[in-house]
């Protein structure tokens, strides 16, 4: 049975190349006595491994976590245990106890990211960058057969990171991320003529990049559970659930049309940074602590401003109270900036406008109304000043 792709998307080929557990993985190039065990990565934890007089290595392990650090990602090991990136860490805990924790590094996995993404380029440069571990990448132009490329594009991201990725092809981005999947980890997934009704309709719908938890559950309600009944669906119905525009889109990934081109270059809105901190910190008794996370998430966001050739006008706080409640401010400034200690007094000037009745969960610092780093950039009023809470 042909596939009812569109006919315009016959010539496109897409690639979607997405690295296989990719922190964790850099995380066992690094610690390579790990390898075949069950190994958690965890924002909010620091569990550094120590060295021991023999030469070898300790480990701290999951059993007896306390604290409210989330799984950033973990190794297929873990996963086989249940263990998946979002989940609480004392959840994971409870079921990998003997599992490997280790802390996030964040400096080394971007190194790590900018190594594979260089790899790719030299061989495919119509890149679309959708993150730290995954790219599309357009190789209608490419005079390859698809497998040869794939395996010749793969063979250079290992060459120059020693890790491996997955990657699916197909005549556009949508199909193309299901596919990179199908095969992990270190896999190449080819979707052609007929593949859509093979290997894609009995798929979940929830596989669907874009179909979220709660469209998920409103689906399952209409006895919609898998991409093929999702396809045999009639619009109207579709539609008398979910309004026209979502229904349309519904129909059409169903039957795998996908007609956005990737994009390789985009601006950013915005740029932010943000903890969630170990403890709820009170306003007054933690104000030393407070003072010195804003300053260094102010100081971080400057970093990547002049990193990426940006400056911004406005500056945006978030904090999240210990009841959850999420509160947000923003201030304009009559020019851009870069730096630290404007987007601190900016900040600090949202922060007076939130009243402080409750121990803070999280801390953000955010920038926006971005524009490349310009030599006309109005300098900086008044002197340097000492950076506080307040």
């Amino acid at each position: 049975m042909e596939s009812p792709l569109p006919s315009a998307s016959a010539a496109r080929r897409i690639a979607h190349l997405d690295m296989d557990a990719f922190y964790a993985s850099v995380e066992l190039l690094r610690y390579p006595e790990l390898r075949g065990l069950p190994v958690v990565i965890g924002a909010g934890s620091d569990a550094q491994p120590t060295m021991l007089p023999d030469g070898t290595r300790a480990f701290s392990r999951l059993r007896g976590y306390a604290g409210r650090g989330v799984v950033t990602t973990s190794t297929y090991e873990a996963r086989a245990l249940g263990v998946f990136s979002a989940m609480g860490m004392m959840k994971a805990a409870q079921l990998a106890p003997d599992a490997v924790l280790l802390p996030v590094d964040f400096a080394t996995y971007r190194h790590y990211s900018r190594l594979f993404k260089a790899a790719v380029a030299g061989i495919a440069p119509h890149i679309e960058d959708r993150g730290i571990d995954e790219i599309y990448i357009d190789l209608s132009a490419h005079p390859e057969d698809a497998l040869v490329l794939a395996k010749r594009i793969k063979a250079a991201v290992r060459d120059a990171t020693g890790l491996s990725c997955s990657i699916g092809i197909s005549p556009n981005k949508l199909l193309s991320k299901i596919a990179s999947e199908l095969d992990k980890p270190d896999g190449i997934t080819i979707i052609g003529p007929g593949d859509l009704q093979r290997r894609i309709w009995p798929l979940p719908v929830g596989k669907v990049n874009g179909i979220g938890p709660k469209a998920n559950a409103k689906l399952s309600g209409l006895g919609i559970n898998t991409i093929e009944q999702l396809a045999g669906t009639p619009p109207d119905l579709l539609q008398s659930h979910f309004g026209l525009s979502y229904a349309r889109w519904l129909t059409e990934v169903a039957h795998g049309i996908d007609e956005r081109p990737v994009v390789t270059h985009s601006e950013p809105k915005s740029i932010s940074r943000e903890t969630t901190f170990g403890r709820d910190l009170h306003v007054l008794r933690d104000r030393a602590a407070l003072s010195e996370v804003f300053v260094k998430l102010c100081e971080q966001l400057q970093g990547d401003l002049l990193r990426k050739g940006y400056v911004g006008r406005t500056i945006g706080i978030k904090l999240r109270f210990d009841n959850f409640r999420t509160v947000t401010r923003d201030l304009t400034l009559p020019y851009p900036t870069a730096d630290a200690a404007a987007i601190h007094r900016a900040a600090g000037q949202c922060l007076k406008r939130i009243p402080l009745e409750h121990r803070i969960r999280l801390l953000g610092v955010r920038i926006s109304g971005l524009q490349a780093q310009s030599a006309t950039q109005a300098p900086l009023d008044g002197q340097p000043v000492q950076l506080s809470l307040y």
